[in-house]
């Protein structure tokens, strides 16, 4: 066999871009749990979990998923994304910071959702003291900041919600006229409560919104004279209907998800995780994260920790015959 009949690229790298890939993290390529947002002039905005997947010593266990800032890129077509820094603690709560936020933390941040209540924005962010190096035993809370133009957050307080295992907020506005914060309650099994509130100042809690098996990061929207709520299964998105946004009756069947298909890992496709939908019309988009080099089961022996790193994708929604499609 002579020399050109050879194949002698190098394998694909972690640092690679992932098949289809919109935005890594360019501090700890760790960038999960986006929502994105556009701004009064057409700018877009993505607000992140900046996991330390590359952190050099993040501490034991999963310590590396603990410690993470809201991480903030930026879009003039929500398509090509630059970096634009963190979200970092000050006195009265957060601010953006361009440069690159300092090894050493004392809080965690988690899957962030920002709304616009018609006067301001409003972040619901998973807060948790300290690093926890294990899943269990410590409290999560999800607390309201608001900001009249996404660089500056006031801290606003904790939520008060049904347990201190709250976490991944989504907060809509439904059209009975009342406000709706869907959470992931891991006291309650992993499913989806939901609270409703008036104002967005008092709230009450209205049960489970979902049920079925364990997921997390709920996201709800309208869409094709529907309303939709997605969860993440681990193995894809459950896709759930409403035409009123209380009552949900999922798509499909209790093992049916969008973004389940899943290839080798890197250059392949990976299941979809976690996200969040931005109208466009008669469609939307839906900008979720993936682990191009974990498989979900077994790791991926390519690099040091090379299952954490993350990537950020768009995938478009449509609504056909009173089902909710989507396309990578």
């Amino acid at each position: 066999m002579t020399t050109d009949t050879l194949d002698v690229r190098e394998p694909p790298q972690p640092t690679d871009p992932e098949r289809g890939q919109l935005y890594r993290d360019p501090v700890y390529d760790g960038a999960s749990d986006p929502t994105v947002v556009r701004d009064s002039a057409g700018g877009w905005w993505m607000f992140y979990t900046q996991r330390r997947a590359t952190h050099p010593d993040p501490g034991p266990g999963v310590a590396w998923v603990h410690g993470s800032r809201v991480g903030v890129a930026r879009s003039a077509d929500g398509l090509r994304w630059e970096y634009a820094g963190t979200l970092e603690p000050v006195d009265t709560g957060l601010t953006l910071h361009a440069g690159r936020p300092p090894l050493a933390v004392t809080r965690t941040h988690w899957a962030p959702d920002v709304i616009h209540d018609g006067t301001r924005w409003r972040m619901y962010l998973t807060e948790i003291e300290g690093i926890p190096s294990r899943w269990e035993g410590h409290a999560r809370h999800i607390v309201e900041y608001r900001s009249n133009d996404l660089r500056s957050w006031t801290r606003r307080g904790v939520v008060p919600l049904a347990s201190d295992r709250a976490i991944d907020a989504a907060v809509a506005r439904c059209p009975d006229g009342r406000w709706r914060l869907w959470y992931k309650d891991e006291a309650a099994g992993s499913v989806t409560r939901v609270a409703v509130s008036d104002d967005l100042a008092t709230w009450r809690q209205d049960g489970i919104a979902v049920r079925g098996r364990p997921h997390e990061g709920p996201f709800a929207f309208a869409l094709g004279g529907h309303w939709w709520l997605l969860t993440d299964e681990w193995r894809g998105m459950a896709v759930h209907r409403s035409d009123d946004a209380v009552t949900w009756t999922r798509q499909g069947g209790p093992d049916a998800v969008i973004l389940g298909d899943a290839g080798p890992c890197a250059p392949g496709i990976r299941a979809g995780r976690h996200g969040s939908v931005v109208v466009t019309g008669a469609d939307a988009r839906l900008y979720y994260f993936t682990h191009p080099w974990w498989d979900g089961e077994e790791l991926v022996d390519v690099a040091a920790h090379a299952h954490r790193r993350t990537a950020v994708h768009v995938a478009r929604l449509r609504v056909a015959d009173g089902a909710l499609v989507c396309e990578r």
